[in-house]
């Protein structure tokens, strides 16, 4: 069992260099446990950063979509096909996309009308080829900026080399 406290009043920064290594700790390589893993990332992350929702969205070759997966928050969406929403332009556009406001970002889908502001970040295999998205709403306008997404896509470099994607 892993204890995540971090100080609240740390810079943003700071507080992601001292989650990364704990993160790091908790991932298992046991295929049969990424569940688990992906749902206890977004438990962490939620739980530091305080924001609406954290969650996974996994690849489906076959459809061609983005599918639900481990999350914390409000419901959310089950399904996203490949180019459609804030999700889905990350994944055919493979790079992380910061939306400040997503009351003005065309396609965006409103899972949540709580949602204000959404970071989306490619979650990778070890081939290179995307296995899905990490996806965090905010209830901010202007809540995510380069340093989320420079720490989010190291947390997702660390779940793509120790986790079975």
């Amino acid at each position: 069992m892993h204890e995540f406290s971090l100080a609240a009043d740390l810079p943003k920064a700071q507080r992601y260099a001292e989650l990364l290594p704990q993160i790091r700790a908790m991932l298992d390589p046991e295929p049969e446990l990424l569940n688990a893993a992906l749902g206890n990332v977004c438990a962490v992350l939620k739980e530091q950063f305080d924001w609406l929702w954290v969650g996974f969205y996994l690849v489906n070759d076959e459809q061609n979509e983005l599918l639900l997966a481990p999350f914390q928050g409000p419901p959310a969406c089950t399904r996203i096909a490949k180019g459609r929403g804030v999700c889905g332009q990350a994944w055919a556009q493979a790079q992380t996309l910061v939306v400040a406001d997503v009351s003005v970002h065309p396609d965006h889908i409103a899972c949540s009308s709580r949602s204000r502001s959404e970071i989306v970040v490619p979650l990778y295999r070890r081939n290179g080829e995307i296995a899905g998205v990490l996806d965090v709403d905010a209830e901010s306008v202007g809540a995510f900026d380069q340093t989320d997404a420079e720490w989010l896509e190291k947390v997702c470099a660390a779940i793509t080399e120790t986790a079975a994607l």
